[in-house]
């Protein structure tokens, strides 16, 4: 409902901030409250969590923080205070790796994550998160060939070796440069 809201913070409680906008303070639970200072003009990206009687907006400093979080309430039995605390307790970009990783001991250092919800995690997002991928995703003959290297069962850090060799060789047709990138693979 709410794209992002532009406002005062007036407010800074352990797990939320009010943020006033035209007159009206809302209330926002965000991962960190703490970093946001009083008398702050902030913007914050937001979701609206309607559940039976509860109506929580959550509030996050990227688009993509905000996006990722979608993606981890969509995992079943994870909901928004447990997607909040792993936001909150590490970077983005390291959750995602241990999940592209299958690494479930690191999941579980988050508060309220067991076994069960480390896999149950990687079970639902592996493969699907889109975005904090490298910079070299954005070819999309690289993306193709990367594809097609995990489709040959090639692992992550096989196909990270090699992506140099692919930029270098961009500029040769993709069946040509699947066969350089083999034959490296190969070595």
């Amino acid at each position: 409902m709410y794209n992002y809201i532009k406002g005062k913070v007036t407010l800074v409680k352990g797990n939320y901030i009010v943020l006033e906008n035209n007159d009206i303070g809302y209330q926002i639970k965000t991962a960190n409250p703490f970093k946001f200072e009083t008398d702050t003009i902030i913007t914050l990206w937001t979701y609206l969590h309607v559940r039976e009687e509860i109506m929580d907006i959550y509030g996050f400093t990227t688009p993509e923080e905000r996006d990722f979080f979608l993606q981890l309430i969509s995992v079943k039995g994870l909901g928004p205070k447990g997607a909040l605390a792993i936001i909150a307790s590490d970077s983005i970009e390291k959750v995602i790796h241990a999940i592209k990783n299958s690494d479930t001991k690191y999941l579980q250092r988050f508060p309220g994550i067991g076994v069960k919800a480390s896999q149950q995690i990687i079970l639902d997002l592996h493969g699907k998160i889109n975005f904090g991928e490298d910079k070299t995703s954005e070819d999309p003959k690289i993306g193709y060939i990367t594809e097609a290297l995990k489709a040959m069962g090639y692992r992550q850090n096989e196909i990270k070796s090699v992506t140099p060799i692919i930029e270098k060789n961009l500029d040769q047709p993709t069946a040509t440069l699947i066969k350089i990138v083999l034959k490296s693979l190969s070595k």
